[in-house]
C-alpha cells in the first residue's frame, strides 16, 4: 500500500490500483479519493456506491456491437456529487476494473477482520 499526502493534514492509503488509476481511503476525512482519467476526485462512501452502480449499469457489450454512428462515449454524472466523467469504452472498462478490485479488497479486509476477531474471542 502507498501512503500519499494531498495537504499537510490529509493522509490517505491506497486501497487498489491499476495502470489506469487508483482509489485511496482517507480515515481522517471519512472519504475516498479516485485518481482516474486525469483527475483526483473526492467521494464519500455513498457516492462511490452510486458511481459503482452507474458503471455496472453500462451495457458495454451492446455499445461494442451497436452499428450506429453514435460516439462511443458515456457521461457519468452522480447526483449529490460534484464530479462528472466523460469516458470512452476503454476508460469505462478500466474504471469498472478499478471499482471491482476496490470492492474485492474491502470485502477481503472485512473477512480477515472477522476471522481474526473470531480467533481472539
Amino acid at each position: 500500500m502507498q501512503n500519499l499526502t494531498v495537504q499537510s493534514s490529509i493522509d490517505f492509503v491506497e486501497v487498489f490500483s491499476t495502470k489506469a488509476g487508483a482509489i485511496y481511503q482517507s480515515d481522517s476525512e471519512n472519504c475516498w479519493y479516485i485518481d482516474f482519467a486525469g483527475k483526483l476526485a473526492r467521494f464519500d462512501y455513498r457516492n462511490i456506491l452510486k458511481l459503482k452502480k452507474a458503471v455496472y449499469h453500462i451495457d458495454i457489450e451492446d455499445l461494442l456491437l451497436n452499428n450506429t454512428k453514435a460516439p462511443d462515449l458515456e457521461i457519468l454524472f452522480i447526483c449529490a456529487c460534484d464530479h462528472c466523467y466523460v469516458l470512452s469504452l476503454l476508460e469505462i472498462i478500466a474504471l469498472k476494473e478499478l471499482l471491482q478490485g476496490t470492492f474485492v479488497m474491502l470485502e477481503l479486509n472485512h473477512i480477515i477482520y472477522d476471522r481474526l476477531h473470531r480467533i481472539i474471542i
